[in-house]
Formats: C-alpha cells, sequence, structure tokens
C-alpha cells in the first residue's frame, strides 16, 4: 500500500471527549471543602508542593468549567484505530472488550495495548451497535471476555461525578 493511499474507512462515529456530569450545588459544597481540607493538611504537614498540586488542580477546574466537551472522531478501519488525530495499529493493541449494559449507562468499548505503560483506550458507543463492532474487530483482535465491569478508575470517576 502507498502511503499516500487512504485507509479504508469501515466504521464510524462521534462521541464526546468526555462525559459531562450534572452536578448539584452539593457537590460545589463537598468539593470545596475536600479541596480546603487538602490544603489545611498540606500545610499542617508542610508539604507544600501538595499545596501546589491541589492549587493548580482547583485553577485548571475553574478554567475548564462551563467548557462543552469537544466531539471526537473513532474510525475503526482495516489496519487499525482512529481515535480523533491519533492512529492505533492493530499490531500494538493487545485486545478489545465491549461493555455493554444499557441499564446502567454504560456503552463503552476498550483497548488494551501491549507495552503494559501505555493506558488502555476507553470510547464510548453512543448508540453504535456493539454487536456489530464486536463482529469487525474479532476480524483484527483477540476480545478479552473476562472484562465484565468497569474499570475502577471510571467508576470512581462516575461515583465523584468527575
Amino acid at each position: 500500500m502507498e502511503n499516500n493511499e487512504k485507509k479504508e474507512e469501515v466504521i464510524a462515529w462521534r462521541v464526546p471527549e468526555y462525559i459531562a456530569y450534572e452536578r448539584s450545588q452539593n457537590w460545589y459544597i463537598i468539593a470545596g471543602f475536600v479541596a480546603l481540607g487538602f490544603l489545611v493538611f498540606s500545610f499542617f504537614t508542610h508539604d507544600f508542593l501538595f499545596a501546589v498540586i491541589v492549587i493548580i488542580a482547583i485553577l485548571l477546574y475553574v478554567l475548564n468549567h462551563g467548557q462543552e466537551p469537544m466531539m471526537i472522531n473513532i474510525t475503526l478501519t482495516d489496519e487499525g484505530v482512529i481515535v480523533g488525530r491519533k492512529f492505533y495499529d492493530y499490531d500494538e493493541l493487545k485486545n478489545f472488550s465491549v461493555l455493554y449494559k444499557p441499564k446502567q449507562e454504560i456503552r463503552n468499548l476498550y483497548f488494551e495495548f501491549k507495552n503494559g505503560l501505555k493506558h488502555r483506550i476507553s470510547v464510548q458507543l453512543d448508540g453504535m451497535d456493539p454487536i456489530v463492532i464486536r463482529d469487525y474487530l474479532l476480524r483484527y483482535l483477540h476480545e478479552d471476555l473476562e472484562r465484565t465491569d468497569l474499570p475502577i478508575s471510571e467508576s470512581l470517576a462516575r461515583l465523584l461525578k468527575l
């Protein structure tokens, strides 16, 4: 295949880059107290680096608050997966798993890398047929049938509405 030849798009959809949770006023009050507690703790333990990290996290949240998530294109091709502007060759990927639990509003596709130092890719299926996605990916990757629940990091993010 020539370098200038385009990869064949087979399955494509768009998803928001992150889930924008609805947060109540109580959430903001509790988050403020937690941040204040971290700052007080850092001063009592003389851990000023932790205080700086907490302040930077607060500033980042305030600066990004209220912005709508960007829409990202997801494309499954015959050579790999395109997430936004990043291409992942199937050779880089160890396996995939589809987690589909509509009653719990869980519709995710996961890719694990062969290189254990790289973080997994998590993609929302947003209206896509999980069976079609699964059948297509089985041509190129092994399926991880052991993943039956959200990863702990995503479960915590859902619980804390982060």
